[in-house]
């Protein structure tokens, strides 16, 4: 039987042409990836990534268009999943209340499960930056698409 995790992100970017990384610390690896996650049984993507944005980055989104669905084999890091990724843009209609950091894995406090949250210029970000390749795929689009 085929196991497939679908996952949900976003990309924010912000007036300054600016898009929202996130750092996390989990499993007992560190990671840079785009806000967003899994979609739970009985929810849509968009529902997925509104809730996704609450409990991450505590703001509201508005989904404004789709912009990548994965269309590659990519097997989960955390397991023996194939990953489905559907990446939309979204812009925040609340104001986004987090502590911006400006250097990667800058983490307050200590446990298990650790995240931090950072914008990067579009100019200054590179496919690399980025731990899983299909989020280094979207960013590749989303600067050739700038």
């Amino acid at each position: 039987m085929a196991i497939f995790n679908v996952r949900a992100y976003g990309l924010l970017v912000n007036e300054a042409n600016q898009l929202l990384i996130t750092d996390e610390k989990e499993y007992g690896r560190q990671f840079t990836k785009l806000p967003g996650g899994g979609v739970e049984y009985g929810e849509g993507l968009t529902d997925c990534l509104k809730r996704e944005f609450l409990e991450e980055c505590d703001v509201e989104i508005e989904v404004l268009n789709h912009f990548y669905t994965t269309d590659f084999f990519v097997k989960s890091a955390f397991g023996d999943a194939q990953i489905i990724s559907v990446y939309y843009r979204v812009k925040a209609i609340s104001p986004l209340n987090l502590s911006i950091k400006t250097v990667a894995f800058d983490f307050d406090g200590e446990g298990e499960v650790l995240q931090a949250f950072r914008w990067v210029a579009l100019t200054d970000l590179q496919p690399e930056d980025m731990t899983f390749p299909i989020d280094q795929h979207v960013v590749k689009l989303l600067k050739e698409n700038v």
